[in-house]
């Protein structure tokens, strides 16, 4: 087998190995060998059109033609000419199942099913990768630029999985990248090991290949470590391509470890941003009012002026039996214990468990870690609710408003931690609340009006189409333009809450689902949902809910006086409108008949899960991006503005003295010799100026002035090395320019492109780098001071 069929047999594999990433994405997995037959077969085109052969161009032509026929053949064949040629029926055909394709990833979790669609984007993307990669490698010879075509693949699968097994596909799709070094041959194999290699690089030094298996261990290192680092400098970027994220949680493999502030609802803003609502969870529960039964996920008690999220926390095992009684819960506050059994969608896919709160107790298998101040249950090592049904024991805490009302101060340092405002915040919200809760004479009035004025008497409209904001003008906007949801009316109040010193935070879950004929209740995407929780001593936190016509207003928020503005919750919200309409009215309540109608209730956004900030990005975060986006257009840049540069030094000086003119004659040489290496004509050391002159006219194919001047140069070059006195020569410089202008003329348009924006010569910045920093651990070795043992001596 020839060479360039070993190394489209490698193109092959590795574009394989590469799609392997893309498996956990979709079920069945089938995909995967039509599409590996697909492209055997594009592979095979190109084999056999490079022995005819033809001209790469053409050669990567009649590949996409193949490639094209195959997928009309297996997706819109119905569609085609003779079932092979696509005509305009079958590129509509082609759009309306990508269109579908990109619907269907978006209305689906992870593992998606393999429709029609998603298999024309799985199949038709690794194809269009393969024969970049076939192209790069094995049309054009370079191998190495075909490694950024099976990053992009393996790139597009990491960032749409969990991140559970990422580590393992980025190292099957690393040695594919590697085998494909490899195989690229002996010879080009060299070239790259002189960059990476220690090797001599003077005239009498030893300039022998190096072994490929050596040359491309250095070389795959190299890659693998610049894939790894690479985007830990990046903004937004939480690591590298082996980043953890997803594999667990805990500090240790016990029970202990820590839990960071991430944002928890990856996975239910994803599932939010679809259309279609679905059923997240199926309750069944021993509690009498299932109209007051929130599925808690996670608590968002940190607030840094730009969003709230959970604080970094101590985890532990799950307790075994009873959970520990909530956090500031007395004797004299009256509760009932329940049961509930929960069984999550296959395709819902938490980190953190819902649970009605508090828990009392939870059974329920898998890896999980219990966080004790949330009273939160999270995955760890991957864990996630994915298709589980588990049971959980909980507290119905049943305070009373005037239990609320009599509550003593809360401990002092549960007092300085959840009362945490950012400088940052805008003094209108402090302000606000100071003036809606003027006249309360205690802590719980505050928190009954602060709810009054966001579900009642604020004149607040309920508007899923709000962008969230998240940034420190954000809950300002919110107070002035009065539009918003769930995420607004819980950060506000909650914000307002701690400016007025009363302990508060955020949770976030699931509101009370759809009652359902078999006694069970359907909790759907509808139902996601946040609200603040605020800390009362001998109660603990408690749940408020200011989002008007969403979830239940607390019954211990109504007191049994006449004339309280607060509405009951037997009854619909006052914005509630009793009047029939074709289409419900964004503030009018949600009902369980309401419900059952599928579209009858606003749904949340996607932004529902903690959204973007859009006061824009921090000035520091936009530097990164503008320096960054400078680096990524100058860093292409980089090899031509060095070689302009040093073209510009070497023949810009003047040789007048004996010296000068040595060493500006040797260095108009070394410019010419670069500038022939630039286009194609390695230098080879061991040959005379003359020789080395000689083979540059006849590779170059050099004729007239132009080879005349290369052999004025090295007949300067030589009088330079060898004359007792060396003296100036003039008009080297442009003798240099000559030969430059000649190879450019006698060279193909791709050979000049890549002499101008990918110089060879630029290698030689790697070489002094390395050759430096050898001489700089030879002269820390020798500074070193050698410890020798004391000999010992029989006297």
């Amino acid at each position: 087998m020839s060479g360039r069929a070993r190394l489209a047999l490698c193109a092959w594999a590795a574009t394989l190995m590469a799609a392997g990433a893309l498996l956990p994405l979709v079920e069945p997995a089938t995909w995967i060998l039509q599409g590996g037959f697909l492209l055997a077969v594009q592979t095979g085109v190109g084999m056999v059109t490079r022995r005819v052969p033809l001209a790469r161009p053409l050669t990567v032509a009649a590949q996409a033609l193949v490639t094209l026929v195959m997928l009309t053949l297996v997706f819109a064949r119905e569609h085609a000419f003779a079932g092979l040629v696509p005509g305009p029926e079958a590129f509509a055909h082609f759009a309306d199942l990508l269109r579908q394709g990109t619907d269907d990833v978006g209305r689906y979790a992870i593992p998606a099913p393999l429709s029609d669609g998603i298999r024309l984007m799985l199949v038709g993307g690794v194809l269009v990768i393969g024969l970049m990669v076939d192209a790069l490698a094995v049309t054009f010879r370079t191998a190495a630029p075909a490694g950024l075509a099976l990053l992009a693949l393996y790139s597009v699968a990491a960032g749409l999985s969990d991140g559970g097994a990422d580590w393992v596909w980025f190292l099957i799709a690393a040695a594919g990248y590697l085998f494909l070094l490899l195989a690229e041959g002996r010879d080009r194999l060299s070239q790259w090991g002189r960059v990476f290699g220690g090797g001599s690089r003077t005239p009498g030094g030893d300039s022998g290949a190096l072994s490929p298996v050596r040359t491309g261990r250095r070389i795959g290192m190299v890659a693998l470590g610049i894939a790894l680092v690479v985007p830990l400098g990046l903004p937004a970027m939480n690591g590298g391509l082996l980043d953890a994220a997803g594999t667990g949680v805990g500090g240790g493999t016990g029970g202990g470890g820590t839990i960071s502030a991430v944002n928890p609802l990856v996975s239910l803003r994803d599932s939010l941003n679809v259309e279609e609502d679905r059923t997240v969870l199926t309750v069944r529960t021993e509690a009498e009012d299932v109209s007051d039964l929130y599925l808690r996920i996670v608590s968002l008690d940190d607030f840094d002026g730009t969003t709230w999220k959970p604080a970094k926390r101590e985890i532990t095992a799950v307790p075994e039996g009873s959970f520990p009684t909530p956090a500031g819960l007395g004797p004299g506050v009256k509760r009932a214990e329940f049961d509930t059994t929960i069984s999550a969608a296959g395709w819902y896919a938490q980190d953190w468990l819902p649970m009605p709160y508090p828990p009392s107790g939870v059974r329920i298998r898998g890896d999980w870690r219990y966080e004790p101040e949330g009273m939160t249950l999270v995955g760890d090592h991957g864990q996630n609710t994915r298709g589980l049904t588990y049971q959980v024991s909980s507290l119905d805490v049943q305070p009373t408003a005037d239990q609320l009302a009599a509550a003593p101060a809360p401990p002092a340092s549960l007092t300085r931690e959840f009362t945490k405002l950012p400088d940052s915040l805008p003094e209108v919200v402090a302000r606000t609340a100071q003036q809606v809760t003027e006249g309360a004479a205690n802590p719980y009035e505050q928190a009954v009006k602060l709810q009054d004025y966001f579900s009642v008497t604020g004149d607040f409209e309920y508007d899923t189409r709000v962008q969230v904001g998240s940034g420190s003008q954000a809950i300002a906007r919110f107070l002035r333009d009065k539009q918003g949801f769930c995420v607004h009316f819980s950060f506000a109040m909650a914000s307002m809450a701690r400016s007025l010193g009363i302990p508060a935070r955020v949770a976030v879950g699931f509101a009370p689902g759809t009652p359902q004929a078999d006694s069970t209740v359907s909790v759907s995407l509808k139902d996601a949902h946040a609200w603040p929780e605020l800390y009362f001593e001998g109660v603990g936190w408690t749940r408020f809910e200011p989002t008007p016509s969403r979830g239940t207003t607390p019954s211990y928020t109504v007191p049994d006086t006449p004339g309280s503005s607060l509405p009951n919750p037997a009854r619909p919200s006052e914005s509630a409108s009793t009047a029939q309409s074709a289409a419900p009215s964004r503030s009018a309540g949600c009902t369980v008949e309401q419900k059952r109608l599928d579209g009858a209730c606003p749904t949340e956004s996607s932004q529902a899960a903690l959204a973007v900030d859009d006061d824009g990005p921090k000035w520091w975060v936009v530097l990164l991006w503008v320096l960054g986006g400078l680096a990524a257009v100058a860093l292409p840049l980089a090899p031509m503005l060095w070689r302009h540069r040093t073209r510009a030094v070497r023949l810009g000086a003047h040789g007048r003295s004996e010296e000068g003119a040595a060493a500006h004659t040797l260095a108009v040489w070394q410019e010419l010799t670069d500038t022939a290496w630039d286009f194609g004509i390695v230098p080879e050391e061991s040959r005379t100026p003359r020789g080395a002159a000689a083979r540059i006219v006849r590779l170059g194919r050099l004729d007239g002035d132009a080879a005349s001047s290369v052999h004025r140069v090295a007949g300067a070059v030589e009088q330079a090395l060898y004359a007792p006195r060396p003296h100036p020569t003039p008009g080297l410089a442009d003798d240099v320019r000559r030969v430059i202008a000649g190879l450019t003329a006698a060279a193909s348009r791709g050979s000049r492109l890549r002499a101008v924006f990918a110089p060879r010569s630029a290698v030689r910045v790697v070489w002094t780098t390395s050759a430096w920093w050898t001489d700089v651990k030879g002269r820390a070795a020798a500074a070193r001071p050698t410890l020798r043992r004391p000999t010992r001596q029989q006297g």
